[in-house]
């Protein structure tokens, strides 16, 4: 049995490793590479590839996986919006990917972007730089003084909801598919508007379909309280970013925790250090002291990404096996 593992980073050689030590009856032949319809050739001969990245995994590059005779493709991240469903079903393809790698790793991000925020961690940080030490005037809030509207009670966003009320704050919740458990403490509001007019930090955890795509506009804003903080660890498209910068600018936004941008594909992970910057929107964005931007991070912990390695290739072995893998995705 072959497997190609595609873009495989120095951070998961330790995890892959220690996989292809517990099974040793796979070849995995290992590219850094990007699946591309140039790097697809890679694959002939190979039973299924491994995959992770933020490109599209368009028609061009899914024919070109099907004319090496690969079948099966097993996604190290759970993303599949950037994915031709179309064009892998005409072409037969299997497609898993890894649902929960790590709800905490990002759960605990979006609390740290929070906490930051709250207490004006960026404004410190550019005053102590220049050896200004005194406290005034940015004074901080306290996190059980808040109310925190949850956006999306998946896994992310259910241990979320437990670290916040660790610190005491009060939650509110919205999702179309409502958890029993937390609608039996009362957490749910009945609209977004509910959330909007209630809540003095929102948290967005919900995937990018057409009816999430800028779920954060102008109107929304609008409904939101004066002095509301927003955090988006989940899809950049949940956020129209120039509304969010007139918010800003306004004041009727206080700040912002980002871990993904809209236009990141191409620009995140990168090193553009005495290089032209090519996008004034997000310049504008990492520019401001109200503003936090980490680079599709929050995912980013050691645990979380052995786990993306381990369940993605165990995956992909039950896909060549013609088994019912853990994690199916659904091409309708």
């Amino acid at each position: 049995m072959k497997i190609v593992s595609y873009s495989i980073r120095e951070d998961e050689m330790p995890a892959l490793n220690a996989w292809k030590q517990e099974h040793p009856e796979v070849d995995v032949q290992i590219e850094q590479d990007l699946l591309t319809p140039q790097t697809a050739k890679k694959a002939q001969g190979a039973d299924g590839v491994v995959v992770y990245q933020q490109a599209p995994y368009d028609r061009a590059t899914l024919q070109a996986l099907h004319d090496a005779g690969i079948k099966n493709m097993s996604l190290r991240n759970v993303g599949t919006d950037n994915i031709d469903m179309e064009a892998a079903k005409e072409l037969g393809l299997k497609i898993t990917n890894v649902r929960v790698y790590s709800p905490n790793a990002i759960a605990e991000h979006a609390a740290w972007l929070m906490g930051r925020l709250l207490r004006r961690e960026p404004e410190y940080t550019d005053k102590i730089q220049k050896r200004d030490l005194r406290w005034a005037p940015e004074i901080g809030r306290e996190m059980r003084m808040q109310t925190v509207g949850i956006i999306g009670t998946g896994h992310i966003g259910r241990v979320l909801i437990d670290i916040l009320k660790g610190f005491g704050a009060k939650v509110i919740c919205y999702d179309i598919f409502q958890n029993p458990e937390l609608k039996a403490e009362g957490l749910y509001v009945d609209s977004l508007d509910d959330l909007y007019s209630q809540a003095d930090i929102i948290s967005l955890h919900v995937p990018s379909v057409k009816e999430n795509i800028h779920m954060v506009n102008d109107t929304s804003i609008a409904k939101m309280k004066k002095g509301v903080i927003i955090i988006n660890v989940s899809r950049g498209d949940l956020v129209d970013t120039d509304a969010l910068i007139r918010g800003l600018d306004s004041g009727k936004v206080a700040g912002a925790g980002l871990d993904v941008y809209e236009d990141e594909v191409g620009i995140f992970n990168e090193d553009w250090n005495g290089r032209p910057f090519p996008d004034e929107r997000l310049n504008n964005l990492l520019e401001r002291k109200d503003v936090i931007v980490t680079p599709h991070t929050a995912f980013y912990t050691e645990t979380a990404v052995e786990n993306m390695v381990n369940i993605s290739h165990n995956d992909n072995i039950k896909l060549i096996n013609g088994q019912e893998p853990d994690n199916p995705v659904s091409l309708d």
